[in-house]
């Protein structure tokens, strides 16, 4: 069994995180950087407290990446918050001070700068499917881009749609589509979120955060009807590279 002890870890907060891109990532990466006391992990925790019993009794780790569910649940472990991180709402990289845990948002850089190269006039309107951690970060971006933004969620609350409110006139209003749910995700590859595709046109840009599979059944309805496309996995290399920087910084 490997010995941590004196390695120079790093590792991922999650639930049910087997697929975990950032380990996989991490792990090229450091042998790249030819770093062979450097590791990456996985932390699967249930409930977000186990977090007190890690740290409690590990002192060498350096960093953590926050993903679903627990990006907004950490926030009572951090003594101290990035700016941007605290305008969204919502946390993926944690970096280790000697004033306590910082929480840092690189998903925000991320999705910027992977779905910037596929906007066009026409995309003023977007439709955030998901209301969790991630979502928070896309709103974030669409803000920034001066891009109008509306939530969608399967539970009807005050200025967001629901699913089923979705109809020709909103759809298409709305071109840009980002789904921030995990619907879809392998092993459930046949998922999409429940959308009217076919209102769906040349004019779209369809955004998956999911990377695996590599074209969702989402990606693959709005290709069908012509419309642009893009997975995750470019937001999550850019996010990844600039937790990297924080934890070096």
């Amino acid at each position: 069994m490997e010995n941590k002890e004196n390695k120079i870890r790093f590792g991922l907060i999650g639930k049910d995180i087997d697929y975990s891109f950032s380990r996989a990532y991490f792990t090229q990466k450091f042998k790249d950087l030819e770093l062979p006391n450097y590791s990456y992990e996985n932390f699967d925790f249930q409930d977000i407290n186990e977090l007190s019993e890690v740290l409690k009794k590990n002192t060498n780790i350096n960093g953590f990446n926050i993903t679903i569910p627990y990006k907004e649940e950490v926030f009572p472990f951090l003594a101290l918050i990035d700016e941007k991180a605290k305008a969204i709402g919502a946390v993926n990289t944690i970096k280790f001070t000697k004033d306590g845990l910082k929480g840092y948002n690189t998903d925000y850089y991320g999705f910027q700068k992977s779905i910037e190269p596929f906007i066009q006039p026409h995309h003023k309107k977007a439709l955030i499917l998901g209301t969790g951690g991630a979502s928070k970060a896309i709103a974030f971006v669409f803000k920034a881009l001066g891009i109008e933004y509306t939530f969608v969620s399967r539970r009807k609350k005050e200025g967001q749609f629901t699913y089923e409110e979705l109809n020709q006139q909103l759809m298409e209003d709305y071109t840009v589509l980002v789904n921030c749910t995990p619907v879809g995700t392998f092993p459930a590859i046949h998922e999409k979120p429940a959308l009217p595709y076919e209102f769906i046109t040349t004019k779209h840009l369809l955004f998956d955060l999911i990377y695996n599979p590599e074209k969702t059944a989402f990606l693959v309805a709005g290709e069908a009807q012509g419309a642009q496309i893009k997975n995750g996995d470019k937001m999550l290399e850019l996010q990844a590279e600039k937790a990297w920087e924080i934890w070096n910084s």
